[in-house]
């Protein structure tokens, strides 16, 4: 019995040795709240999932996990370090807790990465592309030493060709310099500054999306295109491919679980429109996805080939029988409802501890009562846009806003409410080029229905050029041009931010050109003790010592809301979903630990809103 006892020390003490070595002895930093998700994170394989669910191939490697982090005067930015000042669970901001080391950045300083990686047999066979889901803001990336590429853009993911960087043998070497200046420089950086405060938060830089691994063909697609169109049940699909023949054929399949629904092949760099006869359409309340799949075919044989989904389903916007725009989904009225969403998280900062961590909040807006989220000046990981198109969420996406160099123009004769800033060339250059990567990216995923450019003037530029090449850009959505800015004729949407109580403009006065929404209001405050950011000075826009009381105030807006809808308005926004840092107007807590208001009573009062008896279609 001894010996066995013995024994089995030895076992555990072996398997705990095994795990602190994987884990290099990481640990959460810093004294402020967490999330339960917390505990949760392995340090050894930290957000396993495939990153990319729009276009899945199945030889792939994570290389989340700790690695190697320097911080460096920017002077020295051309040096590598000598030394590391230690380890950095990766794919976490450096500023965050779960990343291990917390630690503030700045213009003046760069953050450099390093990790030795293993590739293993299966993926050497083939090319090998590094990918980046996002970087804060401006990365360098070395493979043994060669840089293989550099990129500009914090919301974009990012991908480069290593294969010719490799050496032989298993080991490899990956070295990664990022700099971000935060809110000190011209580029789009949402709510980060250095001086959190107030509606603004810490910053983030470097990693903070996986980092990861992928075998391709020397001819591979390197992206798509899928647009529905529910009138003509169809669904049209491009692709750009790398290394391609003149000869090769694009092959492009829907299915509806294991049945076929239509195929075509068509000539590269021809889109494909297949045929969706009596289409399932996609909504919250049916949120149907097909399965697509997309093949390079050469003499007959597949070269390569990706899966993904699609929905079939319509955003658009026609007059009522009193004249007011509405917006419509799948040709009906939906009144479209729900929180603004932050996406910012008291452990992980912009990154999600977990999988189940970043479904959280999607499934509890949608026990609430909501068919809307408004992601609020970020962009987040493709899978949560994916748990939004399983989970049937409508979102509203924003551009994350930037540039505090911005000044108004002056514009003699011209209202207040219709002037623009002016930005520099390179700033303007730099917002283009990442709202344009942003579309691109996110085209695929059926929940976003909404485009918004600019928020309440933060950084607001030639708003009329802008939004018209935003609605060029993507026919197949609204577009929202200014969320509670600067009011123009321009754009299919017209905002109105106010608070608390519900508002809209005139709808006799707006509504024939531009559907009417509430874009912002609420902002009801209720901080709980032991959820906290911070012990004191924590706000909301009106704050409330008990839940009851909040919902008192709450619940009543509704039917202020239910009267906004009659007379033109088609979609409001309440803020917002969790508490964020010293903002307390969460309907959850910032640690997710507590729901101020239960679901069944919020899915209660919110129901009234979607009575399609409401409003009466020409």
């Amino acid at each position: 019995m001894i010996r066995k006892i013995v024994s089995l020390a030895v076992v555990f003490l072996l398997q705990y040795a095994l795990v602190q070595a994987q884990s290099g002895n990481w640990q959460p930093v810093g004294n402020k709240i967490r999330t339960p998700w917390a505990e949760k994170v392995n340090p050894a394989n930290p957000l396993p999932e495939y990153p990319r669910p729009q276009m899945v191939r199945e030889n792939w490697q994570t290389l989340n996990g700790l690695w190697d982090y320097a911080l460096q005067p920017k002077s020295q930015e051309a040096t590598r370090p000598t030394s590391f000042n230690g380890k950095i669970l990766v794919p976490f901001a450096v500023e965050s807790a779960l990343s291990g080391v917390g630690k503030t950045v700045g213009k003046d300083s760069v953050l450099w990465y390093r990790k030795t990686i293993s590739i293993p047999s299966k993926l050497r066979k083939q090319n090998v592309l590094l990918h980046f889901g996002a970087v804060d803001w401006l990365a360098e990336v070395f493979v043994n030493g060669k840089s293989v590429g550099t990129h500009q853009g914090g919301y974009d993911p990012f991908s480069f060709d290593i294969t010719t960087a490799l050496k032989s043998g298993n080991q490899q070497e990956i070295v990664i310099r990022v700099w971000d200046p935060t809110d000190e420089g011209p580029q789009p950086r949402g709510k980060q500054v250095k001086k959190p405060e107030s509606i603004w938060y810490t910053p983030v830089t470097g990693i903070w999306q996986t980092v990861w691994l992928e075998a391709v063909p020397k001819t591979y697609i390197t992206a798509t295109k899928q647009t529905p169109d529910i009138d003509k049940q169809s669904l049209s699909v491009s692709a750009q491919v790398q290394n391609g023949q003149s000869s090769d054929k694009i092959r492009v399949s829907a299915w509806d679980g294991k049945k076929k629904v239509a195929e075509q092949e068509v000539a590269g760099g021809a889109e494909a429109v297949l045929p969706i006869s009596n289409p399932k359409l996609w909504s919250p309340e049916t949120p149907f996805l097909y399965d697509l799949r997309v093949a390079v075919v050469r003499k007959g044989k597949v070269v390569d080939e990706v899966k993904s989904y699609f929905a079939m389903r319509k955003i658009s916007m026609a007059p009522d029988a009193q004249g007011t725009q509405r917006m419509l989904l799948n040709n009906k009225f939906v009144f479209q409802y729900g929180p603004l969403d932050q996406g910012w998280w008291p452990d992980g900062l912009y990154t999600a501890p977990t999988e189940e961590a970043l479904k959280f909040d999607i499934e509890k807006t949608k026990e609430m009562g909501f068919n809307l989220i408004r992601k609020h000046v970020k962009v987040e990981p493709a899978r949560w846009y994916y748990h939004c198109d399983k989970i049937g969420m409508l979102v509203w996406q924003d551009m994350p806003s930037g540039d505090l160099g911005a000044r108004w123009v002056n514009q003699p004769g011209i209202e207040m409410r219709d002037a623009d800033m002016t930005r520099t060339p390179e700033s303007e250059k730099i917002y283009r080029q990442e709202w344009t990567e942003i579309m691109q990216d996110l085209h695929n995923f059926p929940s976003i229905v909404v485009w918004v450019p600019f928020n309440e003037a933060w950084g607001q530029f030639k708003t009329v050029e802008i939004t018209n090449w935003t609605m060029q850009k993507d026919p197949s959505r609204l577009v929202n041009s200014a969320s509670g800015g600067n009011f123009h004729d321009v754009g299919h949407i017209l905002d109105l931010h106010n608070y608390p109580s519900p508002a809209m403009p005139r709808a006799d006065l707006f509504g024939a050109k531009q559907v009417i929404v509430l874009g912002e209001f609420g902002g009801l405050g209720l901080p709980l003790t032991g959820h906290t950011w911070q012990q004191k000075d924590n706000w909301g826009y009106q704050s409330f010592k008990n839940a009851e009381d909040l919902f008192k105030r709450y619940a009543p807006f509704m039917d202020i809301m239910t009267d906004l809808i009659k007379r033109g308005l088609s979609a409001a926004v309440y803020t917002q979903t969790t508490d964020v840092e010293v903002e307390v107007n969460g309907l959850m807590t910032y640690d997710r630990k507590e729901i101020k208001v239960p679901t069944n009573r919020l899915k209660e009062v919110h129901n009234k809103l979607y009575n399609p008896g409401l409003v009466n279609l020409k």
